[in-house]
């Protein structure tokens, strides 16, 4: 029997037709819209075109291949990770699509989405979008979109890129290093959300407010503590309440990336009781890390925001399980291993970003796991919503019309984190050594396992509810 309220072929883009699938999986744990079920998934054409309650469904003959899972494994959604930094063109040496996509692949990630900072040029126009894509063309082991750059300057740009089809757009409000993605002033900030709310696009924002960094004190030296005073939870406070307020005048989306500061969330979630469309985002190393444990003069621990204390991170995952958190995403940010400063130690002139994108679910996983969350959970915040905000409507579950982009993770096997065996270009991590749960046994796009050697994956484009190929 189907399971209770799965349509059967009935999403956009279903493949129509009665013939046998390609490919049957029957598994004893699926993730799906109902929980954690045994179920049987059967794909055409690339999507799904069925899930069915265990053990019944479509008969092994029936299909060209038919994969059995033991209950060792769950069968996952692909993920999708909607804040991904790829460096090409540009600065390929900081990280390129074929060592970014084969790293997602290895990490059960199927989609992600590309930033429009740290790639020369920045993606602020279609030029700079089309340079990106030829870049991308031939290279990517996974489904990859792209997000668009807000500046003060390029405001007349930004209809014309949602029409060739980025999955929405990013701004700074404070200087974020990279002299091609200028920050925002309060006045751009409402006038880029007017635009945006033309054609209903949505706003990535790097929530944290110029005029309280400046206030602040310079990040210099190898202390932690100090480099953690150099951006206190109000600068992320102050511009997190810019943000509601531009929202709220204006009516357009926005979502905040990465937060770390716990005490931006009464704020989020009083907005949205008014009504007002605003979303967030953590990353895991602020649902893993804490400040207590970061040493001094470790680099590679650095980003922006910063990593906060124990207390601050227990806050972030309270506010995922009460839905005022609502994804989880890599923020995946390398860059040169020398742009660390590993040798001297010294926070103020690290590259703030942590290189995380193929361990992001089992970082995840593991907190989880020891607070007694479930996969389901994971999986939602990790798959479903992160599709949802980036418009790729076909990606993020297993269900009947989606694409059959699926996850084998054995939960309860664990291992150790070896630098040598990650496929990201710069190997740089906070988590070398560390003991992590989960292991991604196999990744299908699209119904066919990923290949490491030659790249099947797609460019895509956001494109009235659909997904397509991107020119």
């Amino acid at each position: 029997m189907s399971l209770p309220g799965s349509p059967r072929e009935d999403r956009p883009g279903a493949p129509a037709g009665n013939r046998p699938p390609d490919l049957v999986i029957r598994a004893p744990r699926v993730v799906t819209d109902h929980g954690e079920v045994p179920a049987t998934v059967s794909v055409r054409d690339g999507r799904i075109v069925a899930v069915e309650v265990f053990p019944a469904g479509a008969p092994a003959e029936s299909a060209a291949r038919v994969v059995g899972l033991g209950a060792d494994v769950v069968l996952l959604p692909g993920l999708v990770d909607s804040h991904v930094h790829i460096g090409e063109p540009g600065h390929t040496e900081w990280e390129g699509f074929d060592a970014a996509t084969r790293a997602a692949a290895a990490g059960g990630i199927t989609t992600l989405v590309d930033m429009p900072v740290d790639s020369v040029p920045a993606t602020v126009d279609v030029a700079a979008l089309e340079t990106k894509r030829a870049a991308a063309t031939g290279q990517c082991h996974v489904d990859v979109g792209f997000w668009a750059g807000v500046t003060p300057g390029n405001i007349g740009e930004l209809d014309a890129l949602h029409r060739a089809g980025v999955t929405g757009f990013k701004c700074f409000l404070a200087d974020s290093g990279a002299p091609d993605l200028p920050p925002l002033s309060p006045a751009g900030l409402v006038a880029a959300m007017r635009e945006l709310r033309r054609f209903d696009g949505v706003l990535l924002v790097h929530a944290e407010s110029a005029a309280e960094l400046a206030d602040c004190p310079a990040a210099r030296g190898s202390r932690y503590a100090d480099f953690l005073d150099s951006r206190p939870a109000r600068v992320e406070e102050t511009a997190v309440a810019a943000v509601i307020e531009a929202a709220r005048a204006t009516g357009a989306r926005a979502h905040i990336v990465h937060l770390s500061g716990a005490g931006a969330l009464p704020l989020i979630s009083a907005a949205r009781r008014d009504g007002v469309r605003i979303t967030a985002e953590t990353c895991p190393h602020y649902l893993s890390l804490t400040a207590e444990e970061i040493p001094d003069g470790a680099t590679e621990f650095a980003c922006c925001p910063p990593i906060r204390d124990a207390a601050n991170r227990e806050l972030l995952w309270s506010a995922l399980a009460g839905d005022v958190l609502d994804l989880v995403v890599s923020d995946h940010s390398p860059c040169a291993a020398e742009l660390k400063h590993r040798d001297t130690g010294d926070f103020g002139a690290a590259w703030g970003g942590i290189s995380s994108l193929q361990l992001a679910l089992p970082i995840v996983w593991t907190e989880a796991r020891r607070r007694g969350i479930p996969l389901t959970d994971v999986a939602r915040w990790m798959s479903e919503r992160p599709a949802h905000l980036a418009g790729l409507a076909a990606k993020g579950r297993i269900a009947p019309g989606y694409d059959a982009d699926l996850c084998v993770l054995a939960p309860d096997e664990d291992f150790t984190v070896r630098t040598e065996e990650l496929h990201h270009r710069q190997p740089v991590t906070p988590y070398a050594g560390r003991h992590l749960y989960g292991v991604v046994r196999r990744t299908w796009l699209r119904g066919r396992d990923i290949d490491p050697i030659h790249p099947a994956g797609r460019l895509l484009t956001r494109t009235a509810n659909r997904l397509e190929d991107a020119p």
